[in-house]
């Protein structure tokens, strides 16, 4: 019962979104590196802080205890993440905010007394690397939705089954939102858009989640429920660095772009695809035994393999594109 006045409640939270952001004129409006076509509401993935603050009245004392820093945090960076949707903000604010917010996650999962000091700069770059990555792949209709759900499932999963890890509401109060916007956002014409509130805000809280799962098991292996995403964002990078191309730039380079824009792939066949991929691979991780490096070169040489060969057919096309 308790989850069913939440959906409800997140429902009615995200319908007052749109006649705010309606009337506001918070909207997507496409440009030459858009994949739609049409003026969309922007800023849907607000959905997610609201879950949680949810989450927090449901759960006070645990909030108190437990979860105040990740609240801050997740808070800080989808308040800037919705500023810079609405208005575009300075760099410099922008990584300011991050860097706090990234120090408060840390915290919340006791990375900074469970490794020593030379250590921290690597989880900054490898946090705010993953952050940026989910925000560079949320570029057509259910990608988020569709990648977020199989993660989070995959955790809850993981949590009940293999080893707690973390409260398992902490997880549920974030698929039900997911599940909200998947709503609204996995159709052919979506209503919203997450914007940079709704991947930054969500890939915190994934980011979040899975630091808890290798600080409990000390398991690196789990970070590779992030891999599909991974795999994309590093080998673009690469491609774009080989180019001599300014990677900070946007762009339409990633796979997903491609087939959106130039093989005109339906989104929703491309999301659901990226998520399959996803939880072929989350599956293959839970039950395998083999050794971390084994698993490594199972997952990635054919996915990369299979991202050179799409990117390879596209080129001529692309090329033609990009003249």
């Amino acid at each position: 019962m308790e989850f069913i006045l939440i959906t409800i409640l997140l429902f009615a939270a995200i319908l007052i979104y749109f006649k705010i952001a309606d009337k506001y004129n918070i909207i997507d409006k496409p440009n030459h590196r858009s994949a739609h076509s049409q003026i969309t509401l922007r800023g849907g993935g607000i959905i997610f802080p609201i879950a949680f603050v949810i989450f927090c009245l449901f759960n006070f004392k645990e909030a108190m205890e437990t979860y105040w820093s990740f609240g801050l945090g997740l808070v800080a960076i989808c308040l800037v993440s919705f500023m810079d949707d609405v208005k575009n903000l300075s760099g410099k604010i922008r990584i300011s905010v991050h860097f706090i917010s990234v120090v408060l996650l840390l915290y919340f999962t006791k990375t900074f007394s469970l490794f020593p000091l030379w250590t921290w700069p690597v989880f900054f770059i490898m946090t705010i690397g993953t952050l940026n990555a989910y925000n560079f792949m949320d570029g057509i209709n259910g990608m988020t939705a569709a990648y977020t759900l199989v993660t989070l499932l995959t955790l809850l999963y993981i949590n009940h089954d293999i080893v707690l890890f973390t409260q398992e509401d902490f997880i549920v109060y974030a698929i039900l939102a997911s599940l909200v916007f998947l709503f609204f956002n996995f159709r052919k014409k979506a209503k919203c858009f997450a914007g940079d509130v709704g991947s930054m805000g969500i890939g915190f809280w994934i980011i979040a989640l899975i630091t808890l799962l290798i600080m409990k098991t000390h398991d690196y292996k789990y970070i590779l429920l992030f891999s599909v995403y991974g795999i994309e964002v590093v080998l673009t990078i690469i491609e774009r660095l080989y180019l001599r191309e300014n990677i900070f730039e946007a762009h339409r380079r990633h796979l997903y772009q491609l087939l959106a824009n130039e093989k005109k792939v339906p989104h929703l066949v491309i999301s659901s695809i990226y998520a399959i991929a996803q939880l072929l691979i989350n599956v293959f991780l839970i039950f395998s035994n083999l050794p971390l490096g084994i698993i490594i070169l199972i997952i990635f040489i054919p996915s990369g393999s299979i991202y050179l060969i799409f990117k390879l057919s596209l080129k001529k096309k692309f090329q033609s594109v990009i003249k």
